[in-house]
């Protein structure tokens, strides 16, 4: 969402719902939901509890609505109760949460370079077969095409961190995508 009239409706929705307004909070339900799914479904990496999931994520918006000091911060609020809820499900599930390490990237200025549309089935394929912290960046950044900012918020990291989560994942999509094997160690 990244035009004015939708952002402003967007924050008047928020302050309808803090109100009380289930009608409003519907809505944001409504404009959320899709994305939040795919997000989910993204970082659990199948579809096994992603609709748990999803209502623990409605229950706990729903609830704490009423407390968002900054309706424009819905969106990153949103996706780290997400995050959140997905990592307990998966130490539930005792599964490796992250296998990057966080490094920072010598060159942050590097130009992001955008993937044709005709590849998006291969890359929502490929996708599914990064680990999980790579996936959510990926997602959060083209997909949801959130700013730097708001993924270091939603994942609890440092901007580096994200910046070399990004590269990382980038470099390894590209080579699922071309077919190259993986490198080991750090010419990753």
């Amino acid at each position: 969402m990244t035009d004015l009239p939708d952002r402003l409706y967007e924050r008047v929705l928020v302050l309808r719902c803090q109100a009380g307004d289930e009608t409003a909070f519907a809505e944001l339900v409504q404009r959320y939901h899709p994305r939040l799914h795919y997000y989910v479904r993204k970082l659990l990496g199948d579809a096994t509890g992603v609709e748990d999931v999803l209502q623990d994520v409605w229950f706990d918006a729903f609830r704490g609505l009423p407390r968002l000091a900054e309706p424009t911060a819905l969106a990153s609020w949103l996706y780290r109760i997400a995050r959140d809820r997905v990592f307990r499900l998966l130490r539930k599930r005792r599964l490796p949460e992250c296998s990057m390490r966080d490094v920072d990237v010598a060159d942050p200025s590097a130009e992001e370079e955008p993937f044709a549309a005709e590849d998006a089935a291969r890359i929502h394929a490929a996708l599914d077969r990064l680990p999980a912290d790579q996936r959510e960046v990926l997602v959060l950044r083209f997909l949801e095409e959130m700013n730097y900012e708001d993924i270091a918020r939603i994942t609890d990291t440092r901007l580096g961190t994200v910046r070399s989560r990004l590269h990382y994942a980038k470099r390894a999509l590209r080579a699922l995508l071309e077919g190259v094997p993986k490198k080991r160690g750090r010419d990753l």
